[in-house]
């Protein structure tokens, strides 16, 4: 799969060398050395350059990303939402019960799988490079960068916190009406998987929640993160007395009116890689959440 960036060298950018340029185009340094590789990466007015080549204004700059790589995720058919697609990235409506990526005990019904044979439909291939990653039992939006240049640029805002991720819950209790947890997280000693609150050794993460409605013994939640720490809203809601209804892992009463933690990814929040354009996307509550949602607002 190729995809041709093409930049007009202003007045302002004149004098600059390639390599400058790509630079403040937040092109990282694996990027550069990757399109110094895949001759002719970079070209100038349809001459192959180096990176140390000085631009000229009204220089037309062409960058090639390619790639021809033997596709090592095996392409099956499995659902899953398309809910925005373009040459640059892939959002998809994640189902619950779904690892993101395949593994020793997963290895064929994956979103990785499934995003391998979408492709292949389009006669397209890229390796699968997940910008967001949900838990198997959390549905909703996952992010995907479809080539390089996206995923360097869609990495980034991850790391800056500028992709706005939202979260909506069902957890045990009545919860406040809103609220912050900030609270440190780190892996729970002696397990490969549990995380737990440690304010010694744990990383930096926030969590804020809104409750937009409680009955009986459940709560209704809107969340949103300042950080993604692994099973960061689990661990915060059962660090708060209230743990998510169905959480195998981190809620004690084992929940049975729901068959995986009640968590869904429904809305997502970035600025698109290439065009700079604010893109806002959202998905449904699934099904199972939907019933157990009834009982709260019924």
């Amino acid at each position: 799969m190729e995809r041709v960036l093409t930049y007009t060298i202003s007045r302002a950018d004149a004098g600059k060398s390639v390599l400058t340029f790509l630079k403040e185009k937040k092109y990282s340094r694996n990027l550069i050395v990757y399109l110094k590789k895949m001759r002719p990466g970079i070209v100038v007015n349809n001459e192959w350059v180096y990176i140390s080549h000085e631009l000229k204004e009204h220089d037309i700059l062409t960058i090639r990303l390619t790639e021809q790589q033997e596709q090592k995720i095996l392409p099956l058919e499995l659902p899953f939402g398309v809910v925005y697609e373009d040459e640059d990235l892939l959002v998809a409506d994640k189902p619950a019960c779904m690892p993101v990526h395949p593994s020793m005990e997963h290895y064929t019904h994956t979103l990785a799988n499934a995003v391998a044979f979408h492709a292949a439909q389009r006669q397209e291939q890229y390796p699968f490079r997940c910008i967001n990653r949900l838990d198997r039992d959390t549905s909703g939006l996952t992010l995907i960068a479809k080539n390089p240049y996206s995923s360097c640029m869609l990495y980034e805002q991850m790391r800056n916190r500028k992709i706005q991720r939202t979260y909506y819950a069902i957890a045990e209790g009545y919860t406040q009406p809103e609220g912050c947890i900030n609270a440190p997280i780190a892996r729970r000693p002696g397990s490969v998987i549990e995380r737990t609150v440690d304010f010694e050794s744990g990383e930096y993460a926030v969590t804020h929640y809104k409750t937009l409605a409680s009955h009986g013994d459940l709560s209704f939640l809107k969340l949103r993160l300042d950080t993604g720490r692994t099973h960061q809203i689990r661990v915060h809601m059962s660090y708060l007395g209230h743990p998510l209804a169905g959480d195998f892992l981190y809620n004690n009463q084992k929940n049975s009116r729901i068959q995986r933690q009640a968590l869904h990814a429904g809305n997502l929040e970035f600025v698109h890689p290439v065009n700079g354009q604010v893109l806002r996307f959202s998905t449904p509550l699934p099904e199972d959440m939907l019933n157990l949602l009834h009982m709260i607002i019924s």
